[in-house]
Order: structure tokens, then C-alpha cells, then sequence
């Protein structure tokens, strides 16, 4: 799928009724659904604890908290980037804090070159994320793998008393021959024998 085609989740938390207002409507249905609104960072944990999202747009200061903490907690997901916009003359010194952690920050006032290029920032960003989550998927599916060919090895050494050797044997033979995966033979092992 390409980018083009690719729809991302949105989260805005901010009090600003004219912010969101205009910041949504720079925000594309195409290319941005859905898009929530909150106006709190307790409502925002809510959220985000019911739904994941790819971007969430932190507008800080916000009502019970500035809204630091949770974009730094939000940057240690897997699947969501952050951008945090403060007040101008806060800026460097909140970037100072957050950057280590991977939340992006703006200071406001922002026009709408900003918007747009941070939101490709973002994409870039997100899918990197993507790709690194299918990595990981790969490997725990492997490492999942070879937990089961392990398991029916013990097996087949224990019940039937075949050396390691042996029954590491067995079980490439029998994938070879019946054209399955090891893991199926290993599945079936399991199954037989437990």
C-alpha cells in the first residue's frame, strides 16, 4: 500500500476550541480518519487506552496537566508518534526534555506549512514504526517456531528415547517427505504425545 493510500488515526488533545477547529480541517479525511478530539489529558489516556492511534497532537499547556508526561509515555509505544505544540517562548527548553524520548515538538503559532510538513514528518516516522513491528512479529513468530520444534524433540527423546541427533533428524525427514513445514510435524508430535 502506498502512502497515498494509507489512512492514519489522529488524536488531538486540546482545550482550544479554535485550534481544533482549525487544525482538523487541515487534516484531510482521505488521509486522516478518524480524528478525535479530547479536551484533557485524563480524557486523552481514555482514549488512547480504548483505541491506538498512529498520531496523537498534544496542544500544551492543557486544563490538569501540560501534557509532557503523556506524550514521553506515548513515545514508548510501539505504534504511535507524538507531537507536543507549546507556547513559544517554553519551547526550547520542553524540547530540551522530550526529544531523548522521540516526541516530537512545535512552537506555537504554527501555520500551515508547519502542519503539513510535520505531518509528513510523522509518516516518516510512523512507517518506519510499521516496519519495525513486522520485524519483530517475524522474529517472535520464529522464536515461536522453534519452541514447538524443541518441544516435540523432547518428546520424541523422551517417550520414544531417540538421542537429540535423532529425533532432529526425524523431524526434517518427515517435513522432507510429506512436503510440511517442521512445524507442523512438530505440532502433530506435541499432539500425539502430550
Amino acid at each position: 500500500m502506498s502512502l497515498k493510500e494509507r489512512v492514519y488515526s489522529v488524536l488531538i488533545v486540546s482545550a482550544m476550541q479554535n485550534f481544533n477547529k482549525d487544525f482538523s480541517a487541515m487534516l484531510p479525511e482521505a488521509h486522516y480518519s478518524p480524528v478525535k478530539i479530547v479536551s484533557n489529558i485524563a480524557s486523552a489516556k481514555r482514549e488512547y487506552a480504548e483505541h491506538s492511534y498512529d498520531f496523537v497532537i498534544i496542544n500544551a499547556p492543557l486544563p490538569d496537566e501540560f501534557g509532557t508526561r503523556f506524550g514521553v509515555d506515548l513515545c514508548s509505544s510501539q505504534d504511535t508518534i507524538a507531537l507536543i505544540l507549546t507556547p513559544s517562548d517554553v519551547h526550547d527548553e520542553i524540547y530540551a526534555k522530550v526529544s531523548p524520548y522521540g516526541l516530537f515538538t512545535l512552537p506555537r503559532p504554527i501555520t500551515k506549512t508547519v502542519v503539513t510538513n510535520a505531518l509528513r514528518w510523522m509518516t516518516s516516522a510512523r512507517e518506519r514504526l510499521r516496519k519495525t513491528e513486522k520485524k519483530t512479529l517475524s522474529m517472535q513468530e520464529k522464536m515461536e517456531e522453534i519452541r514447538i520444534i524443541n518441544h516435540a524433540k523432547w518428546l520424541l527423546i523422551s517417550e520414544i528415547k531417540m538421542s537429540e541427533p535423532e529425533a532432529h533428524k526425524y523431524l526434517e525427514k518427515q517435513s522432507m517427505d510429506r512436503c510440511v513445514s517442521k512445524r507442523e510435524v512438530a505440532e502433530e508430535i506435541i499432539k500425539t504425545y502430550s
